[in-house]
């Protein structure tokens, strides 16, 4: 019986392509918010920058729900959990940043690519197809490289940051699960909610209060029109229909984003072996979203006279 390659699955739904296209552009938002997060951080604190930005993506969706406002109890769970993890992951990631650098946070912080499939596996039992564990690999191969430029040099604060990747996955996940239980602008309302409270204990208990230059304000609306209110919610959209390891796939293009846009914008130099970087991940994205188009081996039995 010798092996013979025949086509593989069929081609994902319209569906699916949507979802991915959406994650892709969720992505691109994200790492433009970079920039924004820089301008802001240098006139106020973090708990009071995400707490104003998560207030404003809150009112944005109530205005757009109007009269549809409303929670079921039996989602009340999901969404407090959203809510508090990515408050949590982002606060993670702030703390480590005090004691780590940046390359190293960037780098640690998308190690949530290969831990999702991994809590998955482990906790859901969930089969993991091989190209998402070797589209994993290269994304996290080339995260390091883009972030780091190859040099990895430990800090303290990189536990933090690591703890904030199984935060992340954790977060990507709930996400995932709850877009396909309930009216996706309604959780994305009611965790920005949550979120935006537990900022403002934070800013109350932290943060000093300065007046923020004229620019940071620009910054912070920035940051809660396109990577608050239209980024992770369009994260709840697009994870509707796609699943949640090549969501995490997809999501690892922000830091190829940042990088380009930090080229044109702000005059930041790329190193070979960061354009190396974002080509790995690129070849990881290209990996996970077109396996359907892999062939199949199977084994089909010679027919003889």
């Amino acid at each position: 019986m010798p092996l013979t390659l025949k086509p593989g699955i069929k081609p994902p739904p319209p569906e699916r392509i949507k979802s991915d296209a959406i994650l892709l552009f969720v992505s691109f938002i994200w790492g433009s918010g970079f920039i924004a997060q820089s301008i802001a951080a240098e006139s106020m604190g973090h708990f009071t920058f995400n707490g104003v930005r998560f207030w404003i993506g809150t009112l944005f969706l109530a205005a757009v729900l109007g009269k549809r406002i409303r929670l079921d109890r039996k989602n009340w769970a999901g969404v407090l959990t959203a809510g508090v993890l990515l408050f949590t992951a982002s606060t993670f990631q702030q703390i480590g940043l005090k004691t780590t650098t940046a390359a190293n946070a960037g780098f640690l912080t998308g190690l949530y690519v290969v831990i999702i499939p991994l809590l998955l596996w482990l906790f859901w039992r969930e089969v993991i197809h091989w190209t998402t564990w070797a589209a994993a690999l290269l994304a996290v191969i080339g995260t390091l490289l883009l972030s780091t430029g190859g040099a990895f040099d430990p800090a303290p604060g990189d536990w933090f940051e690591l703890a904030g990747a199984f935060v992340w996955a954790g977060h990507v996940i709930v996400v995932g699960r709850m877009a396909r239980r309930m009216d996706n602008l309604q959780f994305a309302m009611g965790q920005f909610a949550i979120t935006a409270f537990l900022n403002t204990f934070g800013a109350i208990l932290f943060d000093r209060f300065t007046v923020p230059q004229p620019q940071a304000w620009w910054a912070v609306l920035y940051s809660a029109v396109f990577p608050v209110g239209m980024g992770f919610t369009l994260q709840v959209i697009g994870q509707r229909n796609a699943p949640t390891t090549d969501a995490a796939i997809l999501f690892s293009m922000e830091a190829v984003f940042a990088a380009i846009l930090g080229y044109f914008l702000l005059g930041e130099q790329l190193l070979p072996l960061q354009i190396l970087g974002c080509l790995l991940i690129f070849s990881a994205m290209l990996l996970a979203q077109f396996r359907e188009f892999l062939p199949v081996v199977s084994r089909q039995k010679q027919i003889t006279d």
